[in-house]
């Protein structure tokens, strides 16, 4: 009967021996984050060099880069880019004054959130959308749901917010720059200005 216990309580013990030592590199290996460069760089990890474009690389902006550059290099996505007019209109970002090193990191959260929104983890170009103006039906990475449409002269239309250029292409993505920004209604209330009577 001793010897029974023994055994029992032997392999309880290497099982959980060998259950917390795969927790433990589990944990590691998520909690593996980039380095925070004090230097003119806020974070590492961020490269603003664009990929290699076939397409119109202004069009994109300063924002629309650092989204793209948030994606793998060698995974097909499509990414619907707010211009750099959209982002400021829409978002109050702006490459003179959300780039500081104070702000900088609350600047990769919204574009990080954008990204989700915005982007699909597939090809998807101006032929292969039907030009009838029949809406197509996409999940973003975020799992929101996109409603994409193409009109005459290959004007792209994604959830009511009209293309300015597309297909550019970005090694394997594809990018449409948007006259606005793709969100849910959620995202789009908490970043509605505070008006306290105040102003």
């Amino acid at each position: 009967m001793r010897r029974k216990f023994y055994y029992k309580n032997s392999v309880a013990f290497v099982f959980l021996v060998v259950f917390f030592c795969c927790i433990s590199v589990l944990i590691i290996s998520m909690l593996k984050v980039p380095d925070v460069d004090t230097g003119n760089r806020a974070m590492s990890i961020y490269d603003d060099t664009p990929l290699k474009s076939s397409g119109n690389d202004k069009s994109v902006g300063t924002f629309g880069n650092m989204m793209i550059n948030m994606l793998p290099e060698d995974l097909a996505f499509t990414v619907f880019v707010p211009s750099e007019t959209a982002f400021e209109r829409d978002l109050r970002l702006s490459a003179n004054d959300s780039l500081v090193e104070e702000k900088i990191n609350d600047t990769y959260v919204v574009i990080s959130r954008v990204l989700g929104f915005s982007a699909i983890p597939r090809v998807l170009d101006t032929a292969t959308v039907p030009i009838s103006g029949e809406e197509v039906s996409y999940d973003s990475l975020s799992g929101f749901e996109l409603f994409v449409s193409k009109y005459a002269g290959g004007v792209l239309v994604v959830n009511g917010v009209k293309s300015e250029s597309v297909d550019i292409k970005r090694g394997k993505l594809v990018v449409h720059v948007m006259d606005g920004v793709i969100m849910d209604a959620e995202f789009e209330q908490s970043i509605q200005p505070d008006f306290d009577g105040d102003d």
